[in-house]
């Protein structure tokens, strides 16, 4: 039963998410969420390996979660779940693609699609902010104080170093999140 579950839920993330891995993270955080599989900090780190292995997020996130409730055959199981859809959409895709291609109404869909995408990408960076750089887990300094919440001075530090390296220097990723993993294991560990 517990397979069926874990296909489903993530069949239907891998057929209703477009714009990649980022976008389905909502869609993945609910989904753990709604049943109990992970903390949200657990999700965090979910996040932070899939950023750091090679492949797609959203490939990597249904491994982890496969991997973290049912073992081995949970890994399958939602990696499978997850890819099918594409795969299948793909197919069908490029079969009537031609006939569609100059059509006013797919290319309207595609407008309507790509600020959902850049929402949907948003919303993964507020919910995982809200759990590294608030209340994180690692240090307990404080930034700015607000009742129970506070900001975690050195996550946010990273965090700022992170964006204006790449942001403004065009440092590539892969070396700010080796510099950064290196940087947070010096100050935080």
């Amino acid at each position: 039963m517990i397979f069926v579950y874990l296909f489903t839920m993530f069949f239907r993330i891998g057929l209703f998410s477009f714009g990649g891995g980022l976008a389905m993270l909502p869609l993945i955080f609910q989904s753990v969420q709604d049943f109990g599989m992970m903390s949200a900090a657990d999700f965090s780190d979910l996040v932070a390996l899939s950023q750091v292995t090679p492949g797609p997020i959203a490939v990597n996130a249904a491994t982890f979660v496969g991997l973290n409730y049912a073992g081995l055959p949970g890994t399958v199981t939602a990696t499978v779940g997850v890819c099918l859809p594409s795969f299948l959409l793909m197919l069908i895709v490029m079969k009537f693609i031609e006939r569609f291609n100059d059509s006013k109404g797919i290319q309207g869909a595609f407008i309507g699609i790509r600020p959902i995408t850049v929402g949907l990408i948003a919303s993964s960076v507020v919910f995982v902010s809200e759990t590294v750089l608030i209340n994180g887990p690692l240090i307990s300094t404080k930034l700015f104080s607000s009742g129970a919440e506070y900001f975690n001075l050195i996550p946010c530090i990273l965090f700022a170093v992170t964006i204006i390296l790449v942001g403004v220097f065009k440092m590539r990723p892969i070396r700010v999140m080796i510099l950064m993993g290196i940087a947070g294991a010096v100050l935080c560990g």
